[in-house]
């Protein structure tokens, strides 16, 4: 246990996604002062030293001699490419190359029994999936862009999407996001049919790279149409989806012929869940014998206020387990709050166009910004030295700003020997005075 537990801390999962990555079968680069390893980890470096750009990276690791050898020493960078040629070499590479390290570091937390506090309702994992923009603009633009045309000018504006999948539990913050799937051209002509087809192939990935996963899929109402319910049926997953009236007429018509079975609970501060469910209801007209049950949900505060929701799912629903279904459906909003949301506003700098490129380099960087989030999620959750050292400075922007400074002033060895550095200011002494730059 203890020697699973030292790779999930930024030194190990670094390690993991280091070695995932030599495994992939890359010509090599004939007459080049760059490793593929040297262009892989100088991206991954990237969002985890927070740069907001490949610009500023550059400076930083060309003008501070400390930058560069802590690249060497944290990244095992031996030579850190310009911004230029870091953008030529990974929009080359094609984004299903990262996807083993989400899997292998996967992997390391199931080892480690880091997943065991996410088993939910029955001991399933939940997944949330939802998708999100990563990139807009009327000129630049690459072959594998999206087309959005404008019904009164006809202009066309070009744009990247990503379907992300993240583990997610109602009673944590940390999450635990899956290999995101990038939305390209290919994948159809609307907003919803490009989302659709991109969920296909993620969750044929996610089943074939995690084949005894027990998930639980919760989505949007977008999800709930029969092409994507039956393809988590075939692939022996379940799901909380969510409907809404205005989408799913045929559905909510046949229930309101029905008696709904009822339960009510309410909490300590005076909220009131009150609960409404049916069985065996067709989805649709078009498909009406493929049955779903219903469940709807209304939530009053008790100052008077109310918020409603509906979802269909196959789970054998019962008094005893509503609830417990409810928060799991409820928790998919943690894919946009602690996902999406801290990539754009903690120092991840989503939205920021790190370079577009002719081919996969967009979806090539949103790859790598995403590992690097894993890698601090999984240290949140489970690294007593990152852990403390995040309870010390208060919060994490503040933690890697404190990170930045030191990589500036002194060569560490590992991320461990800074986060202790900030964690136990009490007991540290100064780094050996070898570490620092001689005037």
């Amino acid at each position: 246990m203890g020697f699973v537990r030292k790779y999930l801390s930024a030194d190990g999962l670094i390690g993991i996604v280091r070695h995932s990555l030599l495994r992939q079968d890359l010509k090599p680069l004939i007459g080049s002062d760059y490793s593929w390893q040297d262009c892989f980890m100088s991206g991954l470096a990237i969002f985890g030293f927070k740069c907001p750009s490949l610009l500023q990276f550059e400076k930083m690791a060309s003008a501070e001699a400390m930058i560069r050898r802590n690249l060497r020493t944290l990244y095992k960078v031996k030579k850190a490419p310009s911004d230029t040629t870091l953008r030529e070499r990974l929009d080359r590479v094609h984004p299903n190359c990262f996807r083993l390290p989400f899997k292998k570091i996967f992997s390391y937390l199931q080892r480690g029994k880091a997943l065991e506090p996410y088993r939910y309702l029955d001991n399933h994992y939940i997944i949330s999936i939802d998708g999100t923009g990563q990139y807009s603009s009327k000129k630049v633009h690459c072959k594998n862009c999206c087309e959005k045309k404008n019904k009164k000018t006809g202009d066309l504006t070009y744009y990247h999407q990503m379907l992300g999948a993240v583990l997610v539990h109602p009673e944590k913050k940390e999450v635990i996001p899956l290999a995101p799937e990038p939305i390209i051209k290919g994948d159809g002509s609307t907003k919803n049919d490009c989302e659709r087809n991109a969920s296909k192939r993620l969750l044929k990935d996610l089943r074939r790279e995690h084949p005894h996963l027990k998930a639980l899929i919760v989505e949007d109402a977008l999800a709930a149409n029969y092409p994507h319910l039956s393809l988590i049926d075939s692939l022996k997953m379940d799901y909380v989806i969510g409907v809404k009236p205005g989408d799913h007429k045929y559905l909510f018509e046949w229930i309101s012929d029905l008696t709904p079975k009822k339960y009510q609970q309410v909490d300590e501060d005076g909220t009131t869940h009150e609960f409404r469910y049916y069985d065996d209801v067709p989805l649709n007209d078009a498909h009406h014998d493929y049955r779903v049950k219903v469940i709807e949900y209304t939530e009053t505060k008790k100052s008077g206020g109310q918020r409603r929701w509906s979802w269909v799912t196959k789970l054998n629903v019962t008094n005893d387990n509503i609830y417990k279904i409810m928060r799991a459906a409820r928790a998919r909003w943690r894919i946009e709050n602690e996902t999406f949301n801290t990539l754009k506003n903690q120092g991840y700098h989503f939205e920021h166009n790190f370079g577009h490129g002719d081919e996969h380099l967009c979806s090539v960087m949103t790859m790598l910004m995403l590992l690097a989030f894993l890698i601090d999620q999984v240290q949140q959750l489970s690294c007593r030295v990152y852990q403390k050292a995040r309870q010390h400075v208060g919060n994490f922007k503040r933690l890697f700003e404190k990170v930045r400074v030191l990589i500036e002033y002194a060569v560490w060895d590992s991320f461990e020997q800074i986060f202790t550095f900030i964690g136990v200011p009490e007991g540290r002494s100064p780094p050996d005075t070898a570490m620092w730059p001689r005037s």
